[in-house]
């Protein structure tokens, strides 16, 4: 049916990318939430294997399916100007900061889990924005802030329950 009216050009170009964003986010959304929970089954089924040999085995598949995408996009930069061409101090922090988060998630999954991972970037994220506000003049709309109400919410409410 949906082949059928994108056929016809009944669904506008705006509607279609509508609908492919919301299909894109709700994907990566489920996505990452089992990615999430079989990643604290691997990291809490086999304590005696360390948090650092772990991302280690991670990204053994991480990093060539990189290489061949970076290659695939920009071979010509790559083979003229080199791997790390554009590198700059301000990049490497970045990279280090990138470390940094990603241990830090694996040590928050492994010693405590899933759920307490995301409401930590839930956190994050909105502690980011109020910094932005102050730094950068950003100014949230009503959608943001009931969903930072919302998270605010679920983060009193999770800890309570497993309080009692």
């Amino acid at each position: 049916m949906i082949f059928k009216c994108w056929s016809r050009n009944k669904f506008s170009s705006v509607n279609l990318l509508l609908f492919s964003g919301l299909l894109a986010a709700v994907s990566a959304c489920i996505l990452s939430g089992f990615a999430g929970i079989y990643f604290e089954k691997i990291l809490k089924t086999s304590p005696t294997v360390s948090v650092w040999m772990r991302n280690v085995q991670l990204a053994v598949f991480g990093i060539p399916s990189s290489f061949f995408n970076s290659i695939l996009q920009d071979h010509e930069i790559i083979f003229n100007e080199g791997m790390l061409y554009g590198f700059d101090v301000l990049v490497w922090v970045v990279i280090f900061w990138y470390c940094v988060g990603g241990l830090s998630v694996a040590v928050c999954i492994r010693y405590s889990g899933n759920i307490a991972k995301n409401f930590a970037t839930s956190a994050a994220i909105i502690t980011s924005t109020i910094a932005s506000i102050y730094i950068f003049d950003f100014v949230p709309n009503a959608l943001f802030l009931f969903g930072t109400a919302l998270v605010i919410i679920s983060i009193f409410l999770y800890s309570f329950s497993n309080s009692s």
